[in-house]
């Protein structure tokens, strides 16, 4: 028997595989959303995942201005941020982040879940959030995925 027959594959940029895929957040919940999508952008899912390597696929979410939130969560979860100056702490509640831009509370879960290095700064880069049910990567044709079907 040949015991070199079994070789772990780690995938790099060259042998890569990136698809678009196409995500409906209309009445899913952010957390369970954002955790679901934050795997696909990193590459969880694929067997040849590779922790150093950006080896996700490109993600486009639509309907974000659908997204649901459990409990008091609209009225007690606060966003801070600082603005780098003495007493610059600054705060707004999912509510008021919502009416300003709802594709921001979608973006800042999924960001919370990558990596906090510059790997995690180039995969927030494949993540496209739009509020309504139109975007802009029609030409990339992504396929459409159902977030239920996923582990």
């Amino acid at each position: 028997m040949n015991t070199l027959s079994y070789k772990t594959v780690s995938a790099n940029k060259a042998t890569v595989s990136k698809e678009w895929v196409l995500v409906d957040a209309d009445g899913q919940t952010l957390g369970r959303l954002a955790s679901k999508i934050a795997k696909l952008i990193r590459g969880k899912h694929k067997p040849n995942f590779t922790p150093h390597v950006d080896c996700g696929d490109n993600v486009v979410v639509i309907n974000a201005e659908k997204i649901n939130l459990t409990g008091k969560k609209w009225t007690d979860k606060s966003y801070i941020r600082h603005t780098g100056y003495p007493g610059g702490q600054r705060s707004l509640t999912a509510t008021e982040m919502f009416e300003k831009d709802p594709t921001r509370l979608v973006e800042k879960a999924v960001k919370g879940m990558l990596p906090k290095n510059i790997l995690g700064s180039a995969l927030f880069r494949n993540l496209y959030v739009y509020a309504g049910s139109e975007h802009n990567h029609e030409a990339q044709s992504p396929k459409a995925i159902n977030l239920n079907d996923l582990k």
